[in-house]
């Protein structure tokens, strides 16, 4: 007679396979991400040299021609309000090609990419919630209890700058392992989602819907063209412009619009391989696509020219004759420096902790809690959009707002500074992966990780 089954019986039968933490990705997925982030080094260190050229200027004896460069009205009396200085068609004009490819990027990630499938999105999701909530919780303590000034800069901490992260890992020669590189990379993705909807909602002045509406027309055109394979250059950029010229004339943000027209590109090709596996056939069809291939022609042009123009025009804070510390000790640059630093990494690597705490969830074999914490402490690295939302909380050029330039520079700096420092200490490690991962043994041009995953 068998034995009853009593309440305190284990169940039997297969238990569901543990998470694996900053696993590596497919072969295609890895090939996207290795020249993707080729171009946002190269690009991260031109949006060096712009910071640094633009803070040498203005606090040179030339420190006036800077000001005024800003200052310049190329087509002063423009109609729909686009009579802007030079300062603003680099924030508004050209940082629409930076949202644009952001559009593209997350399009990419959500169809053929780790977004697409919750197991893996689940991680940079819940880090990149715990990325922004937490600096931005930080912000408002610090600020509130020097006196509540200057709250509604309470976004500009919780944006993670990819390219100047990746500059950093160049600097410090660290060869992460492809899975925390995916991580990284997919966190600073979904960290510009939440941050061009928090720019939609929180940031918009005078809003005008009949310019909003009339937006969707050129978006329209533009998605149905795009849909059907039309790369008309000719058709697509002046209704990309119309879309652009309409949003800012609604008093949304106008890189708003660069992200809505990157969400109309198809991903997929239209016709992938019949016999592959879906989750392959997906990852090759995105390599394929329209998305993939537009990408590649703009992504250059945002990370070489795009950024590089707008950090010359937006991190040129001048500190020649300012109290360094009345600066320091000022509630808005504390409140910054302390939730870029602390916010960022405390933020990122608790939630992930904690998931892997409370789920069936483990590391990678490759991949320590160290590792982590210094992917989370480069994660506290905001510039691009920090300084974005800063001239749109406080207003280009006001005190305020210098004050925020050199609080996300300091922050960025002790950010950077501390994730070399813990990252460069495993670069032997780091090595030894990456070797691993360029081994092809067979000579067929994938490395031997990528189609046996259990080898070591």
């Amino acid at each position: 007679m068998s034995p009853k089954l009593t309440s305190a019986t284990p169940p039997t039968g297969p238990r569901p396979p543990k998470i694996r933490l900053f696993s590596r990705s497919s072969w295609p997925q890895a090939r996207h991400l290795a020249d993707v982030l080729r171009t946002e080094t190269v690009g991260g260190a031109l949006l060096l040299s712009g910071a640094l050229i633009a803070l040498i200027w203005a606090n040179s004896p030339w420190s006036d021609s800077y000001a005024r460069l800003g200052d310049v009205v190329p087509w002063p009396g423009a109609p729909w309000h686009l009579d802007l200085d030079l300062a603003t068609w680099a924030a508004d004009g050209l940082l629409a090609i930076f949202f644009f490819v952001v559009g593209l990027e997350l399009k990419r990630e959500f169809v053929a990419g780790d977004l697409r499938d919750p197991r893996r999105a689940v991680v940079p999701v819940v880090a990149a919630l715990g990325g922004m909530l937490l600096p931005a919780l930080i912000y408002v303590a610090v600020v509130l209890s020097g006196g509540g000034e200057g709250l509604r800069g309470w976004a500009v901490p919780t944006a993670t700058d990819i390219a100047f992260a990746l500059a950093v890992l160049a600097v410090v020669s660290s060869h992460l392992p492809q899975g925390l590189r995916a991580f990284l990379l997919t966190l600073a993705v979904v960290d510009d989602l939440f941050a061009i909807t928090i720019i939609a909602i929180f940031y918009t002045a005078d809003f005008h819907p009949v310019p909003l509406l009339a937006a969707l027309a050129p978006i329209a055109l533009f998605a149905v063209l795009v849909q059907r394979g039309r790369t008309w250059w000719w058709a697509l950029i002046p209704l990309a412009i119309a879309a652009w010229t309409l949003m800012h004339a609604s008093g949304v943000h106008a890189t708003v619009a660069g992200v809505l027209l990157g969400f109309t590109v198809p991903v997929l090709a239209r016709r992938p391989r019949s016999g592959d596996q879906p989750a392959t056939a997906n990852a090759e069809a995105g390599e394929g696509g329209l998305a993939a291939r537009l990408e590649h022609l703009w992504r250059p042009v945002s990370a070489g020219f795009a950024v590089p123009i707008f950090a010359l025009f937006a991190a040129g804070v001048t500190l020649r004759g300012t109290d360094l510390g009345a600066l320091l000790s000022d509630p808005i640059v504390i409140a910054i420096v302390a939730a870029l630093v602390f916010g960022k990494s405390i933020g990122i690597f608790g939630s992930t902790y904690l998931l892997a705490r409370f789920t069936r969830a483990e590391l990678d074999d490759d991949i320590t809690w160290a590792d982590l914490l210094g992917i989370a402490l480069l994660a506290g690295v905001g510039f691009t959009v920090s300084l974005l939302i800063g001239d749109l909380a406080f207003g280009a050029g006001s005190t305020a707002d210098d004050r925020v330039k050199a609080a996300v520079l300091l922050g960025s700096v002790i950010s950077a500074g501390l994730a070399a420092t813990v990252l460069s200490r495993r670069n032997a490690a780091y090595r030894r992966v990456a070797e691993r991962e360029r081994l092809d043994a067979d000579g067929d041009g994938v490395p031997d990780v990528y189609q046996h995953p259990d080898a070591r």
